[in-house]
């Protein structure tokens, strides 16, 4: 069993994972002064009990690195992943520049690209004692030339929104998930034959949902997804994805997938939001949320 928890953090991503294992997983961060405690006291109550704590970075712009400086102090992260880079800013955050000492750091930082592998990460400790955390990166493979220029164009100060990874979490006899960061549009269309994404079940839409971070035709073939979450970008400029079944955060609020073997729970934080594409498996309201049904995967 396991927990995926995507919190509305406006014009941004905040995201977590309770693993099953002895695992706690952050995707990236957005938070400012109304909301900065009850997040990071929330983070730090569900993850208490594990011995494994990771974040990890897919792309250092402000809306997905805001309030990292005061979550690393509250917590103090051990272990940040993020791809090798040398991004710079005209003008550094706090959050930037912690961004930059988390990432530099040769005790704390793990880059990650397509393959990679680390103990809890994908792969069991020789005692089994923490478990694996069902992560695994299916991108950037980082001899891509096209990738390279976006790189570079991150060290010059320019947009490092396609440096971000492709995240897959994956939990045993159940649900895949993935995270796109904020790839756009036209740079997943330059690099879509290099990789086939596999099968998931409820994918997170690449730029918060806008149209600028529409996936590829063929990758959505492939992938297939049950589920797409909608960020929350503003709503002129969101893609909603004609023939996908679709949640949306500007409306939904939080959103809990409560994951199982075979099965996934989803509640929000919205009471009055509701779809039509889920099965009511008369589950009771729980998480501070309302349950709005159930996926079988």
């Amino acid at each position: 069993m396991s927990i995926i928890k995507s919190i509305s953090v406006g014009n941004g991503d905040l995201f977590y994972i309770k693993h099953g294992s002895s695992n706690f997983t952050i995707i990236d961060c957005n938070m400012d002064e109304t909301n900065k405690k009850e997040i990071t006291d929330e983070i730090i109550a569900e993850s208490k009990e594990k011995d494994i704590k990771r974040f990890i970075s897919t792309h250092p712009d402000e809306d997905h690195i805001h309030g990292l400086k005061y979550l690393d102090d509250q917590i103090g992260i051990l272990n940040f992943y993020c791809v090798a880079n040398e991004a710079t800013k005209s003008d550094e955050t706090e959050d930037f520049k912690r961004y930059c000492e988390l990432r530099d750091s040769k005790d704390k930082a793990f880059h990650i690209y397509r393959g990679c592998s680390r103990c809890w990460m994908n792969k069991d400790d020789d005692e089994k004692k923490y478990g694996s955390s069902g992560i695994n990166i299916l991108w950037p493979i980082t001899s891509n030339e096209d990738y390279k220029t976006e790189l570079s164009n991150a060290k010059d100060g320019k947009s490092p929104n396609n440096i971000s990874p492709i995240i897959k979490y994956s939990l045993n006899n159940g649900v895949t998930v993935l995270w796109f960061g904020d790839l756009e549009n036209t740079f997943m269309e330059k690099i879509k034959d290099l990789i086939e994404l596999p099968k998931a079940d409820i994918i997170f839409a690449p730029h918060h949902g806008r149209s600028s971070g529409k996936i590829p035709k063929e990758w959505m073939e492939s992938i297939d997804p049950q589920i797409v979450v909608i960020g929350e970008a503003p709503s002129e400029k969101i893609n909603y994805l004609s023939g996908y079944n679709t949640i949306t955060q500007n409306t939904a609020g939080n959103i809990i997938f409560d994951c199982d073997t075979g099965i996934v729970d989803v509640y929000v934080s919205n009471e009055k939001y509701s779809v039509d594409f889920l099965k009511d498996k008369k589950k009771s309201n729980k998480y501070n949320g309302k349950y709005i049904g159930s996926l079988d995967v």
